[in-house]
């Protein structure tokens, strides 16, 4: 009789226990894509400043708009943010990021293909920009993901 009452109430806690880890998930909501293309814009900067200099007036005006919609829109997405740039993937994609934008200028310096038309700043703005784009929304998932593993 005892194995009778037992047996149930295995599936009924490892259930609960399922239940307790996708609320814990479900309360931490991932970033939509979206607010990376502040960031992809972000890294073209510099190529979008070379391209033509007016554009840095669009550049500070898209810089205030990501602070405002950060700090009010966003706000209850920032304890992801924050557990995201702890983890090391996060920080592999910036470094990351920042190696392939210094090692391209480089190595196209050192091949005598420098830069200098708007159109290559634009084409190399637009390669960075959603390369960053990607790797960001790609790093969301991992952390996700492992978060979801932890049962945070």
């Amino acid at each position: 009789m005892d194995t009778m009452t037992l047996a149930p109430a295995a599936p009924a806690s490892a259930e609960t226990a399922a239940t307790a880890a996708n609320a814990s998930t479900e309360e931490i909501k991932p970033l939509p894509v979206w607010f990376f293309v502040f960031e992809g814009v972000a890294s073209a900067a510099y190529d979008l400043f070379q391209a033509d200099h007016r554009f840095l007036w669009a550049l500070g005006a898209l810089l205030v708009v990501n602070l405002v919609v950060s700090l009010t829109v966003l706000r209850s997405r920032l304890r992801l943010a924050k557990r995201m740039w702890r983890g090391k993937s996060t920080r592999k994609v910036a470094i990351g990021l920042l190696a392939l934008r210094l090692g391209s200028h480089l190595l196209l310096t050192l091949a005598g293909c420098t830069v200098v038309s708007a159109a290559g700043h634009l084409a190399f703005a637009l390669v960075m920009s959603a390369t960053t784009v990607s790797l960001l929304w790609y790093a969301q998932r991992v952390s996700l993901r492992a978060l979801a593993a932890e049962g945070v």
